[in-house]
């Protein structure tokens, strides 16, 4: 059941390192600090306090950049891949009981693949912002993003089921809106 719980909760915050890197990692570490989560020992250096301050550091970084008007994008370019390694270290980090490969694909497939899929969502959608409204949106899209990783991270770890079933009403319409992209697109063809 810990296994699981693991799991749960390093998914939750792979999905938040989707729409901020560095603020579930922060939540991590400061989690980890204070005794609420268990970090698996060779992600120990997760929960130190050399970790505390480069976290804090890139997490405003990456947060005043969001707000600054083409930096965003150029952020977005960086952020996808950053998201999906980070994205894998959050749920490996928190998968204690299993062998090396069935921890590190679980944590590529699920931690890796969920962040990727919301930052690649996050990303569409500042694009998409960007055109409609040249660039003008995107501060309330940025605050949206902040807002979201932050709330997805700390309910990954206070209350991970509840974080995965949103986690998969966020899937369902990502791909819902993909579906219906990709099929107004074949019937002009």
């Amino acid at each position: 059941m810990e296994t699981l719980l693991g799991i749960a909760i390093g998914i939750g915050l792979s999905a938040a390192c989707g729409f901020r890197v560095f603020i579930p990692l922060l939540i991590m570490n400061l989690m980890a600090l204070g005794g609420y989560l268990h970090l698996s020992l060779e992600f120990a250096w997760i929960g130190s306090h050399y970790a505390t301050v480069a976290f804090a550091t890139a997490t405003i970084l990456e947060v005043v950049g969001y707000y600054v008007p083409w930096i965003d994008h150029l952020l977005d370019i960086v952020a996808t891949p950053a998201a999906v390694i980070a994205g894998t270290i959050a749920t490996a980090s928190m998968i204690v009981d299993l062998p090396p490969f069935l921890k590190w694909t679980l944590s590529l497939i699920a931690g890796g693949g969920i962040a990727g899929l919301v930052q690649g969502s996050t990303s569409a959608l500042r694009l998409k912002s960007s055109l409609s409204t040249g660039g003008g949106a995107n501060p309330v899209i940025s605050t949206l993003e902040l807002v979201g990783s932050t709330v997805t991270a700390l309910l990954a770890v206070l209350a991970p089921v509840v974080c995965l079933v949103l986690i998969g009403l966020f899937c369902f319409f990502v791909l819902l809106k993909a579906g219906r992209f990709i099929f107004r697109r074949t019937k002009f063809l």
